[in-house]
């Protein structure tokens, strides 16, 4: 329980009106070393409540009479940077904490504007934080407590660099935090280089969200994907969905043909403006769209309650994206579903994964038109059970009446379920075919010889070399994958 780890009565306060009730296993046990000033690595995917597991201690270490930086957070996306930042601003509330994000794609000026208002804590994404470090806009002297979350995802896009060029402006007498799903030798490197004998918390994939979601894969071929995606739609009727494909161009065809089907369904990805992409993940959260289409990168650390159906489009190259991808559902003690489309030249993935979650996952035989007719026919029938339930149909009695004098009753009920049950469409889409993945011998990402591979793409993606000031060129959603040998 909270009130066991010592916190103060402001943080209490802040806590009880985030609704928190007992702390996660990586809140019970990062907590009290992070007040003890101890350097540590926390091992956890997203879902396990690590923000608050960094957040607390770092909120209440900050002075808030001391109009300085205090604590710095880096962190791979903006969607995460913001998620982050309003977090912190909830954490710190009671003690009136000033909390300020700081990413690519917002004006840089008023951030600089923002900057000298002397924030306590800033939360950034590594390339726009070296671009305030550069400017001379930031200064981070008084930084007390460095975080770095999704450490390894920071390492697939690149920023490994970044990351070290950060720490390096911050006073080596301070108390680092690293968060990683995963531990490649990069990582490694940088807890041995700027880590002072770090605790090592470990949070396991079975103790995640994944034990709480159905698995299950459908093998099918490239060109019946889609098809076969609208009719489990029909057929499972998900109150929240994501789909997850694996390009950004995968993700605009996949949203613009599921309007056309009809569903209320919108895309994200990085070559979308910061306003759109918020806008978009409002509307998913109030419920105005019912299906999310993203990419990985684009979906990465986003906190949405609520999705009971995750649709992997296309299967991700590594077992890491997969358990981040559905760990979108299966939350708050609630069981979700994953669905996988594999093709024939795609089924050895499937063993890997399985390996890596340490669950078996179902075969799921792809569902035909009549049965999709059928799921959506049972989910009117269960609409009009839940009214019948409701009892609330005195003014429409007298109707039915006269129609029951005029109509055989059976039929009254098929025009009824007919009116209702959206039948599927089968309007015509075309997508571009993507490539499967290469069929390569397995082998465990970052086995030896991988740290090497580690710097050549570094190296190869553009990685900002800052000796020179030269800037990265790569995008975000064209990150390096790791890939299965």
């Amino acid at each position: 329980m909270f009130q066991d780890l010592g916190l103060s009565p402001a943080m209490m306060k802040s806590i009880k009106k985030m609704g928190f009730e007992e702390a996660t296993p990586i809140q019970a046990q990062t907590i009290p070393l992070s007040l003890e000033n101890k350097d540590l690595i926390g091992q956890a995917q997203t879902g396990t409540g690590k923000t608050a597991a960094f957040g607390i201690p770092l909120i209440e270490k900050i002075n808030k009479d001391v109009d300085a930086i205090q604590g710095i957070v880096v962190a791979p996306t903006r969607e995460l940077a913001i998620q982050v930042s309003e977090e912190l601003y909830k954490i710190g509330y009671g003690k009136r904490v000033r909390v300020l994000p700081i990413y690519g794609g917002q004006d840089i000026n008023r951030q600089i504007r923002a900057l000298k208002k002397n924030p306590h804590i800033i939360v950034g994404t590594p390339g726009r934080l070296i671009d305030h470090i550069n400017r001379k806009t930031l200064r981070l002297d008084s930084v007390q407590t460095a975080i770095l979350d999704e450490a390894d995802e920071m390492l697939n896009m690149g920023f490994i660099e970044d990351i070290e060029a950060i720490l390096a402006q911050i006073p080596t007498e301070r108390q680092t935090l690293l968060f990683s799903a995963t531990m490649p030798a990069p990582i490694q490197k940088i807890a041995e280089t700027f880590m002072r004998d770090p605790q090592i918390v470990r949070v396991k994939t079975k103790e995640v969200t994944v034990s709480s979601v159905e698995q299950f894969y459908v093998e099918v071929q490239e060109r019946n994907k889609f098809d076969v995606l609208t009719r489990l739609l029909d057929i499972q009727s998900p109150e929240l969905a994501i789909v997850f494909g694996r390009t950004k161009r995968r993700v605009d065809e996949l949203s613009e043909a599921l309007n056309l089907r009809g569903y209320m369904a919108e895309g994200i990805h990085g070559d979308l403006s910061q306003a759109k992409r918020l806008s978009v993940l409002r509307k998913f959260k109030e419920g105005s769209i019912d299906v999310l289409v993203a990419t990985d990168v684009a979906a990465r650390g986003l906190d949405i309650s609520g999705v009971t159906h995750v649709y992997n489009f296309d299967i991700p190259q590594d077992p890491e994206s997969y358990v981040h991808r559905i760990g979108r559902t299966g939350r708050a003690g609630k069981t979700g579903m994953a669905m996988t489309f594999v093709t024939h030249r795609e089924k050895s993935y499937l063993g890997v994964v399985e390996r890596t979650t340490k669950k078996k996952m179902e075969k799921l035989v792809p569902p035909t038109l009549d049965q999709a007719l059928e799921g959506q026919q049972k989910a009117v029938v269960e609409k009009i059970l839940q009214t019948i339930e409701a009892n609330n149909l005195q003014y429409y009695k007298q109707a039915a009446d006269e129609l029951l004098d005029q109509q055989d009753p059976s039929t009254v009920v098929a025009a009824v379920l007919k009116m209702l049950t959206k039948e599927p469409d089968t309007t015509p889409v075309k997508l571009t075919e993507e490539t499967p993945l290469p069929q390569k011998r397995e082998r465990k990402p970052y086995e030896r010889g991988d740290n090497r591979r580690g710097n050549d793409y570094n190296r190869k993606k553009g990685a900002p070399n800052h000796r020179t000031g030269a800037k990265r060129t790569h995008h975000r959603d064209s990150k390096p994958s790791k890939t299965f040998r």
